[in-house]
């Protein structure tokens, strides 16, 4: 079978065109070999979703082999470390501007690894923020690792980013292949909530699915309230719910078909010239 994807960038299209691939290798004949057509763009963050897509994938086709439609676009996925994670069998380029954050794969007892690859290769790209904050970022981070884990009984994380210092952005995706916003957080309120609404209740107020006496939610709603004030981007898409907040604007739509699980993307403006601080040390200090 053959496939050709469009361009694929970071935004409601994209995550679109990439359920669309999904569907059709769903449709394939069990061990068929796949052709994927690349196209002339796709965003380096987005092999999080991607590489998620093709880890399913593997259980039923034969085989993937990849036609380069640009061949920067292989070149890019070649530094990032996601062709030789899925198995290709080719010599990795140098990543002379140092602009990737590699993709890799953590299971869920992997947690120090991740915490590790989240300190080295994402953390040392965003603004000034104090040492606090840049803790409660980091933990926040991690959090949304924990949540794949726990509550979405993920079997893998995706994760993958890109610098794009042209544009003075750095993207990160964190992708989990579990149950998602929607069947999660249905079972725990009981509600009947759209995907959309799902992803909404998990994003607002004191709202969470952890039960007993540990604290959670606020992983999500940190980011949110950072990437509000850094004036970045944020996006969710699970199953066929889509959210996006940028410009300190949420909108939503409905995909057609079903991402199976989640995808959390964070875009950083790098451009930001503020030093961030923690709420409760500024109260506490004359930060000025």
């Amino acid at each position: 079978m053959d496939i050709s994807l469009p361009d694929i960038n970071t935004n409601y299209a994209g995550f679109a065109s990439l359920i669309e691939l999904n569907e059709e290798i769903n449709n394939c004949v069990r061990g068929e070999n796949i052709i994927i057509n690349m196209p002339n763009w796709f965003s380096a963050n987005m092999c999080s979703p991607f590489g998620a897509i093709l880890k399913l994938a593997s259980r039923k086709v034969g085989s993937f082999r990849f036609n380069p439609g640009n061949k920067k676009v292989l070149d890019i996925l070649n530094k990032n470390y996601f062709l030789q994670y899925i198995g290709c069998r080719v010599i990795p380029l140098r990543d002379a501007y140092d602009t990737t954050i590699k993709y890799r794969q953590f299971f869920p007892r992997e947690g120090y690894f991740f915490n590790n690859y989240i300190k080295n290769d994402f953390m040392r790209r965003l603004p000034s923020m104090s040492n606090s904050l840049s803790k409660a970022f980091e933990n926040s981070i991690f959090e949304i690792f924990t949540n794949a884990v726990i509550h979405s009984e993920t079997e893998t994380i995706f994760v993958c980013g890109q610098d794009y210092f042209n544009k003075k952005i750095v993207d990160f995706s964190i992708t989990d292949i579990g149950m998602g916003f929607h069947k999660n957080v249905t079972s725990i309120t009981g509600q009947y909530l759209t995907p959309v609404e799902a992803i909404e209740w998990a994003m607002y107020g004191n709202n969470t699915t952890k039960k007993g006496q540990i604290p959670g939610g606020l992983g999500l709603k940190s980011i949110k309230e950072f990437i509000i004030q850094n004036k970045g981007k944020m996006q969710i898409a699970s199953d066929s719910g889509y959210w996006e907040l940028s410009n300190g604007t949420v909108k939503t739509e409905m995909f057609l078909g079903r991402f199976p699980g989640s995808v959390v993307n964070i875009e950083i403006n790098t451009a930001d010239p503020c030093l961030y601080h923690l709420q409760e040390e500024i109260e506490s200090e004359d930060i000025f």
